[in-house]
């Protein structure tokens, strides 16, 4: 298995614009500094298809990458301590190149 690209689009418990769904996404961010994530984004979903409001995307070299990242303890403190009481809904799904 090569390149994995981990999404998850979400919504919060927050009032839109608020101060604690802005500090939740600048929490999510720093999720980009754990060894190993490449291509960070922090997006705005804009569907009306949808009720997600946010998602976060990264790359990961390979899947060895993708569990250090998975077990590591700022991303399980993240989970945990902001991702479980702070997120109302969410969809993840992780890719890899579909070369047919």
């Amino acid at each position: 298995m090569g390149m994995i690209r981990h999404t998850v689009v979400f919504r919060l418990k927050h009032e839109p614009g608020s101060a604690a769904e802005h500090d939740f996404l600048r929490a999510a961010c720093e999720l980009s500094c754990i060894e190993g994530v490449k291509r960070f984004e922090c997006l705005r979903q804009t569907s009306a298809k949808n009720a997600f409001r946010f998602g976060l995307s990264m790359e990961f070299d390979d899947a060895a990458a993708y569990a250090f990242y998975c077990d590591h303890p700022d991303h399980t403190a993240f989970v945990q301590n902001r991702w479980i009481p702070e997120v109302a809904e969410f969809l993840e799904i992780d890719y890899e190149p579909c070369n047919p």
